[in-house]
Formats: C-alpha cells, sequence, structure tokens
C-alpha cells in the first residue's frame, strides 16, 4: 500500500524529471508469457505516445531521486538550486511500478536519476530496480534506463540484460559549451557508456546466432538527447552530430529539447520568454529528412545556411534553394527523386512508384494518396496540372523561389512573420 509520504516523493520526482525528453516508442515487442506479468504491445511502451494501432501508451517517468553532485547551469536539479529534493528507495520505487501496472495506470518505466555519491552507486541503485522488477515481480513491460556518464562497463552490461532501451544524454552538442554550463562533465563521460552499449547489442546479436536462448541485450537499441537554444551552437552543429551518431548501428533517436529558462538567474545562459518551439521543430523535421528521406546533413545545411528556415519546413527549404532538380516526373522519375519532392512522403511515394506500373498516374491520383498539391503542384509534372481557373501551374523555374516562397505560407505563418518584422525598429543613425 503506497504511504502519503511515498506519494509526496512521487510527486517531486516526477516533476524533476519532465525535462528529459529522450524516451519514446520502444522499437520492441515483448509479448506475454506465462508467470510473467505485464507485456509491450505493437512495439512501443512510452509515456503519451501511440501505438501503432493508435492506443495511447503511458509509463511512469521518474527520477529515482533530484539530489545530484553536478551544478550544471541548465538543469533544474542543479547542487545549488533551492528546490523540493526527494529519494526513493529501491523497494518504494518496485512498489509503485507494479502498484501503478495493477491499477492499468503504466505500461512501462522511464527511469532515470540525479548523481550521488558517484556514477557507479547511482547506477548500481538503477540496475538493481531493473533487475528486481524483471526478476522478482516478475514485470515484464518496457523498461527505458538512464545510463549514467562514467559508469563502469561492468554495470552498463548487467543493465543491459533487463531494459528494453537505454539512453545517454549528450546535452550539449560542443564540448568547449558544456565546459562552460557544466564544469564537471565532458563528453568522454557520455561517449563511453554509448561504446559499452553499442559493443554489448553487437555482441549479444553475435551470440544469438550461435546459441538461440541468450537474453536479449538492450533490443530497442539507444537513443540520447541535445539541449537546443541554451548555447551559441548553430543548427548546423547540431545536425552534424546527430548525422555522426546515426552512424552507430544501435543509435535509434536522437532527441532535441528546447532550452526551458528553469535557472534564470545565471547570467551563462540566454533569457528566454519562451522555449524555441520551432527550431526544435525544425531540427526534428531535419532529423526525419537525414533517417527517411535520404538526405545528407550537408544538403539541409551548410555554410551559408547554417540555421534552418523557421518558416518553412526544410524539405521545402532544400527545394527552393535547388529550383534545377525540379520539375519531376511523376510518371518516369526514380524513387528517390520523387522522395524530394516537397509535399511527397515516403507512403505517397512507394504508392506512386508502385502504381504507375498500371496506370499513368494524374493529381487526382496523388491527392487519394495523401500528397499535399499545395506544395508539391509547383514541383511536378505528370500532364494534367491546372489551377482553380483551368489554366497551367507555372512551377518552380518560371516563377522565381523568392516570389513562390510567400504562395507556400499559410495565412498563420504570414501573420507571425509580419508580427516579428514589427517587432524590428531600425531607427538609422
Amino acid at each position: 500500500m503506497l504511504t502519503e509520504s511515498t506519494i509526496e516523493k512521487l510527486r517531486i520526482l516526477t516533476e524533476s524529471a519532465k525535462y528529459d525528453v529522450s524516451c519514446s516508442s520502444s522499437g520492441t515487442v515483448r509479448s506475454g508469457k506465462k508467470g510473467m506479468v505485464g507485456n509491450t504491445v505493437g512495439g512501443v511502451g512510452i509515456c503519451h505516445s501511440f501505438a501503432d494501432d493508435g492506443r495511447c501508451i503511458s509509463l511512469l517517468k521518474v527520477m529515482l531521486t533530484n539530489y545530484c553532485m553536478y551544478d550544471c547551469a541548465y538543469c533544474v536539479n542543479r547542487r545549488t538550486n533551492d528546490i523540493k529534493r526527494a529519494t526513493l528507495s529501491v523497494s518504494e520505487l518496485e512498489e509503485i511500478v507494479m502498484e501503478f501496472y495493477r491499477r492499468n495506470y503504466i505500461e512501462g518505466l522511464f527511469l532515470s536519476s540525479g548523481v550521488v555519491r558517484n556514477p557507479d552507486y547511482t547506477m548500481e541503485r538503477l540496475v538493481r530496480i531493473a533487475k528486481d522488477l524483471r526478476t522478482i515481480h516478475r514485470f515484464n513491460g518496457y523498461i527505458h534506463l538512464k545510463s549514467i556518464p562514467g559508469a563502469s562497463r561492468e554495470l552498463v552490461n548487467e543493465a543491459g540484460l533487463y531494459a528494453d532501451r537505454m539512453s545517454v544524454n549528450i546535452e550539449i552538442p560542443k564540448e568547449e559549451s558544456l565546459k562552460l554550463l557544466a564544469p564537471e562533465k565532458d563528453h568522454k563521460s557520455v561517449y563511453q557508456p554509448m561504446k559499452f552499449i553499442m559493443q554489448g547489442v553487437l555482441e549479444n546479436k553475435e551470440d544469438r546466432k550461435h546459441l538461440k536462448h541468450v537474453p536479449r541485450f538492450v533490443p530497442a537499441g539507444q537513443s540520447t538527447q541535445m539541449i537546443v537554444g541554451a548555447t551559441a551552437e548553430t543548427d548546423k552543429d547540431i545536425l552534424t552530430l546527430s548525422s555522426a551518431l546515426y552512424g552507430q548501428p544501435t543509435m535509434r533517436r536522437v532527441y532535441y529539447s528546447g532550452y526551458v529558462s528553469v535557472n534564470t538567474y545565471d547570467p551563462r545562459l540566454p533569457i528566454l520568454k519562451q522555449p524555441p518551439l520551432v527550431r526544435e521543430n525544425r531540427l526534428y523535421q531535419a532529423d526525419w529528412l537525414m533517417r527517411f528521406y535520404q538526405f545528407k546533413v550537408d544538403e539541409i545545411v551548410d555554410d551559408a545556411h547554417e540555421q534552418l528556415d523557421l518558416d518553412v519546413d526544410p524539405k521545402l527549404a532544400w527545394a527552393l534553394r535547388h529550383p534545377e532538380q525540379f520539375p519531376v516526373d511523376i510518371n518516369k522519375d526514380d524513387y528517390e527523386r520523387i522522395l524530394r519532392v516537397p509535399g511527397i512522403g515516403v507512403k505517397s511515394a512507394l504508392l506512386i512508384v508502385n502504381s504507375r506500373r498500371f496506370n499513368r498516374i494524374t493529381s487526382y491520383h496523388l491527392k487519394k494518396m495523401g500528397v499535399v498539391m499545395k506544395k508539391a503542384k509547383y514541383f511536378i509534372t505528370c500532364g494534367e496540372l491546372t489551377n482553380l481557373f483551368s489554366g497551367p501551374i507555372i512551377g518552380v523555374n518560371e516563377i522565381q523561389p523568392e516570389r513562390l516562397r510567400p504562395l507556400l505560407l499559410s495565412s498563420k505563418q504570414k501573420k507571425e512573420m509580419n508580427e516579428r518584422k514589427q517587432l524590428t525598429f531600425d531607427f538609422g543613425d
């Protein structure tokens, strides 16, 4: 039975955990087993996300303790902050997870912690919780563990036997910026456990080729998080690092968290009225282009365009910068070229390539396939594109990109652009 004291500690520690966004769908299926409690349905087990069948999935996102030996400028749980502190014992947290699961509140656990005493001491407690849930309480749901930077390989390897996914947060893309805001940390302590996890996964895959019943090691891979807007790194810096991370075989997701001004008194930090949510969204869109649309990072951002365009999505921004790549013939060009057309996604591009084998594709078919014709019509040809007055569509090569750009913005975007302009005053000399 959960006591009032335990519930109060839980309230404090779930509030402290809300700034970590590096949890998402697990990418693993853990089916129900006789004698076990719970399962991971549809390969997901995440707080306020959605399964493949549209169900909302919940997981308990909590810290073991919000006491921390580090004094990171960007963190609400930094050592010098005057906030409510709490620590759950191992048995308390295990009781909470099982009690919440039995009440159908959650389908999994996302567990992180402040660092107390030393990384190994903290990591050992996290591992013990995951191990007890699996072996004593027979919990078979999703578990995402945060690996503590600087923890030993032995503890990371043991954690991987019980967790579906593990993550180590980079936080700040460049080491010099990290040293400015968190002098007690360095990138080596972050990349080392990442390497341990990667090696463990690859070794486990080899072992399972020869021995079928070898326990799985971090079957859903690993993830990480970077803070956006706390330091002077450009979008090019962030995406270049993300691209390198995705080059690792076990890195599933890089998350981008718009900086929230939780420590406004620290002069090292920028003063922001609100988190840079639009920039965060553009980074996720660019990340999607690298992962699923075959874009290279230097196509999305380069020395002349180090920041992503906040008014249009990265794919449309690339198309406007490269009108020579268009128009794309929907009925003749290959999948890779079609995939680069603004308004055409992965599913619709596959439908186009598969359907045109049986019939000529028209704009009617494109709309049925889910193509956003408002964008795509300026970058494609399919023989009968017309405007509202039955006139031919004038493409990006006929209209200069700077003239086409306003036509592709929504009324809301135009209003926001005008408001930004009105806030800029030029008084001359």
